[in-house]
Formats: structure tokens, sequence, C-alpha cells
């Protein structure tokens, strides 16, 4: 019998039949570089409701697939890890690469108990002026906060005890989850990490839809429409992140 996985991996995933077997790829070269062998390894693929090959493109990774329906990135996201049974949660989105030693940053961060959890971090897959000033706003944000992207990683007991990503929350819960477990952590002596070292690649697909240029003009849309609020499903997410049908 193989032993129990040390890590789950939840892959969130809507009609991602393009992009998944390129992510699922990079874990297969990232699992087999894992020091605790491939079967300390878990990777499930929280599928919502896809209608072209998302599920079976998973099945054939050897991935674990659980139907989630809501149409809402947090509950897809739970719906992944309610059916975990690692000791570590990660978290990266469908259209990511992730980098060979992920594994083993998870692993060696979250069996430190002075860490909660953390990111990974990421870098663009090309590289414009538009995007570069992106990515230099998200930048010192991670900086100021500690919060970063990519594949982000925590224990299964402290995301069980926050109660998972926020299902109110249409969008920013990955930023709103972290934040929690960045105050979980302040109350017992704990802290963030961000792997940096191991970055996960960043699709660019909405830059290539919306334009090199348009983080700008949309985060200024989610903030003043408070869209980053519990329950507020405003336009600005709605077209940005729900309305193609991923």
């Amino acid at each position: 019998m193989p032993p129990s996985p040390r890590i789950s991996l939840v892959i969130p995933a809507r009609n991602e039949a393009a992009l998944l077997p390129r992510l699922l790829d990079t874990v297969d070269a990232a699992r087999a570089r894992y020091t605790f062998g491939a079967d300390a390894l878990e990777v499930i693929v929280a599928n919502n409701a896809s209608t072209d090959d998302t599920a079976t493109i998973a099945s054939r990774h050897g991935c674990r697939v659980v139907d989630v329906v809501p149409r809402i990135i947090a509950a897809v996201r739970n719906g992944g890890a309610a059916v975990a049974t690692g000791s570590f949660l990660a978290f990266v989105d469908a259209d990511m690469q992730v980098h060979p030693e992920t594994f083993n940053a998870i692993d060696g961060a979250l069996s430190d108990t002075a860490i909660v959890g953390g990111a990974t971090g990421i870098r663009a897959e090309r590289w414009s002026a538009g995007i570069a000033a992106s990515f230099g706003l998200l930048s010192l944000f991670a900086m100021f906060t500690g919060i970063d992207a990519g594949v982000c990683f925590c224990r299964r007991e402290d995301f069980e005890a926050l109660g998972g990503y926020d299902e109110r929350r249409s969008a920013a819960e990955d930023v709103d989850m972290l934040l929690r477990l960045q105050r979980l952590g302040k109350s017992r002596g704990q802290r963030m990490i961000r792997a940096r070292s191991t970055k996960a690649v960043y699709s660019t697909r909405k830059f290539d839809r919306f334009g090199d240029w348009h983080f700008f003009a949309l985060g200024a849309r989610v903030v003043l429409s408070g869209a980053w609020r519990p329950h507020a499903r405003t336009t600005a997410v709605s077209e940005y992140w729900y309305d193609d049908d991923r």
C-alpha cells in the first residue's frame, strides 16, 4: 500500500483543456524530484462544470478529479481541499507552470514550525513594458505585506481552522486567505514565507486578451466598485474572471 501523501496540490479548473496539460507536465517533473517520492504528492483537479476535456485530461494524468458546481472560485478551491488527504495543502491555478523544486520547497517550509505558510511568487511567461509595470506593482504589494502569488501553501489543519477560502468573495479570495493565515501565524509567533527561488510561471493570457496595460484600469475598477468586499459580484469582476467561461 502506498504511503499517505504529505502534500495535496489542488488545481481549480473550468474549461482548461488547452493549458492544463502544460501545468500537469511541470507538476510531474517536480513530483519526480520530490524528496519523499511521487506517491507523497496527491494532485486534485477541482473541475468546475467544464464542458471540454478538462476532467478527462486530469484523469489521464493520474489526478483525482472532484466535481464542484458553484461558479465561485473560492468554492472551487474549497471543493478540492475538502477531499485532500495530505498534511500540507498547496493551490495553483490551471494556467500556471510550477518550478521543478516546488514541492521540496513547500515541504521544507512547512516542516519548520516557525513558518505558517506562504507562496512561491510568480514570473510572467512573456514580458513587455506594461506587464513589467504590472508585476512591479504586485511586487511592491508583496514586499510590504509579505503576501505573494503563485503556488500558495499551508498546513491542512490551519486551513480548516480558518474555514478555507471565503466563498462570499468572487475575487481576491486568495489574498484574503493568505492575510488571514498571516494573522493566525502572528498570533502564534509564526511567519509567512515567500519561496521566491521556486517561482511559478504565470500565464499572460489575460494580458493577451485585455492588453498589456489593462491591469491598472482593472485595479481601479475593482477598488472603486468595492469588488474586494464579500458578496460584491461587480461588473468588473464578472467581465474579467467569470464571463470568459474560465
